[in-house]
């Protein structure tokens, strides 16, 4: 694994873009993750280690896409309707097992495959059948057919030699799809990265326990958990660590054994009573960043634990800034130790329901909700993202009744109700 380098931040220095920290996750780190065989019954959500690449075609042979009768265009009458004998009948599993002579219909069924000769299929509502010599059965065609109509290629989904998946791709419910639809049974797959959790503060009591004045249940904790459960991480949970640095410092070191990241919140401001900074680097740590240029998160810490040891990441101590400094900085860390070839969330476009007021040169995450559409001058109909009445760091449960975060840019400033802005819902997020 690329290590990240020795570059701390004073807290009286310049606050370093999210942009800046992002680009160099992704040239610092590097994945971690093993690779093992996965049923493709459950690989929904896990990893691919390698490319997935096609080794027969989708559908592997010409069909009919519809009901109806399957002739050779050529047969067609070219200025009017055409009547053709029915030889016989095929459908899906079922298909005809003879070269089709000219100058006949065929009875297909969608999903037939296409016998050998025709190359075009009317649809049978098209068409009307009638009483042949014998009992035989007679079919009148309509004129003005397309040559090839509601006929399937072979290979017009998936072609045999197609990169079907890439490496690094998190799979879907459609991938898992589309890798049964080549027969696979199996496919490989990063191992779930483990990671190591822990709050610090003395003020922090575990739910169930008794509350002292001036105490908190620890929610971050909780928080966290549930966000690497829904990333497939494998948690070891180190519980509460409190405000004393040799403390700190012997609970990284036991994190660091046999995980791939370790990740804290709290103590990463410049609090005499924030030791966490200071134990990872008396234990020979290293720390890539410290002030976000961010609203709400602004101390996090990215680096690592030793030379060799896993890389480490410190969140906030408020609750609504370890939400959004996990989603904007441990979420890319963690695809990235992963293996996993992830973008930056795409952002949809809303309407802002309210004012808003910004300090240049910080990226503002708002917590909002969706109001039904409504159009914008142009005419567009867009959401209309209206703010959380509280927003305070602390405020919790304003992450819970939002949809999602609006993302106001570095360089903005003064915003009124109307204006289009990025909205990043938290569905697929956490």
């Amino acid at each position: 694994m690329t290590q990240l380098s020795d570059d701390c931040f004073a807290f009286g220095g310049d606050l370093v873009p999210l942009g800046q920290v992002l680009a160099e996750i992704r040239a610092r780190l590097a994945p971690v993750a093993g690779t093992q065989p996965c049923p493709v019954w459950q690989a929904t959500g896990r990893v691919l280690a390698a490319d997935v690449v096609a080794d027969r075609s989708v559908p592997p042979h010409d069909n009919s896409a519809v009901d109806g009768y399957a002739v050779a265009f050529a047969d067609l009458a070219a200025d009017g309707p055409t009547r053709l004998p029915v030889i016989g009948r095929a459908s899906a599993g079922h298909p005809w097992p003879q070269v089709q002579a000219r100058g006949t219909a065929l009875r297909v069924l969608t999903g037939a495959m296409m016998p050998a000769g025709p190359d075009t299929v009317f649809m049978e509502e098209d068409c009307t059948l009638v009483d042949g010599p014998g009992g035989s059965q007679l079919v009148d065609l309509p004129a003005g057919i397309k040559r090839g109509a509601n006929r399937r290629a072979a290979g017009e989904d998936i072609a045999a030699g197609d990169v079907l998946l890439g490496a690094g791709r998190c799979l879907r419910a459609a991938d898992v799809g589309l890798l049964a639809s080549i027969g696979r049974t199996e496919v490989a797959v990063r191992t779930p990265l483990k990671v190591a959790l822990f709050s610090t503060g003395d003020e922090i009591r575990e739910p169930g326990a008794e509350v002292p004045p001036g105490c908190v249940y620890d929610a971050n904790r909780y928080v966290l958990h549930g966000a690497l459960q829904r990333l497939g991480c494998i948690v070891t949970d180190f519980g509460i660590v409190p405000d004393d640095r040799n403390a700190c410092r012997q609970a990284l070191a036991r994190a660091a054994e046999g995980h791939d990241l370790v990740l804290g919140s709290g103590g990463m401001s410049a609090s005499e009573e924030d030791h966490v900074k200071a134990a990872l680097m008396a234990a020979g740590g290293t720390i890539r960043h410290w002030r976000l240029a961010i609203k709400p998160g602004r101390p996090v810490a990215v680096g690592s634990l030793g030379a060799d040891g896993p890389p480490f990441v410190g969140l906030p101590g408020n609750p609504v800034a370890v939400l959004v400094t996990f989603l904007m900085v441990a979420r890319p860390v963690i695809a990235r130790l992963a293996g996993q070839a992830a973008a930056e969330p795409v952002a949809q476009r809303v309407r802002l329901g309210f004012d808003h007021r910004k300090k240049a040169g910080r990226r503002e995450f708002l917590r909002v909700t969706l109001a039904p559409p409504a159009a914008t001058e142009e005419g567009e109909r867009l959401p209309v993202a209206m703010a959380f009445p509280r927003d305070g760091a602390g405020v919790l449960s304003s992450m819970s009744a939002a949809d999602g975060l609006v993302v106001l840019a570095e360089d903005a400033r003064r915003l009124a109700a109307g204006e289009v802005v990025d909205y990043l819902p938290f569905e697929g997020l956490l």
